[in-house]
């Protein structure tokens, strides 16, 4: 199953490989990658398309609970 991620993360070194790893590890495999700064200059915006067989729930909680992560939704795509 295929899966959007909307993220909201703090602008941090090496915090885009820290998001793509745990979702890799978490059995996802990223399709499309997607990023924009926000006005704030602190923080960026996200955009993930991913897929795989497990729980998009438990992939959510795993990057909520991300230091640099500030918000994570995911989405089924159509």
């Amino acid at each position: 199953m295929r899966y959007q991620l909307d993220f909201t993360l703090r602008s941090a070194e090496g915090v885009l490989a820290r998001v793509l790893g745990a979702t890799e590890r978490r059995g996802f495999r990223p399709l499309s990658v997607d990023g924009q700064a926000q006005p704030e200059g602190d923080r960026f915006h996200l955009r993930m398309t991913v897929e795989g067989e497990r729980s998009d729930a438990s992939l959510q909680q795993q990057l909520a609970k991300m230091y640099d992560c500030l918000s994570v939704s995911v989405q089924p795509c159509p």
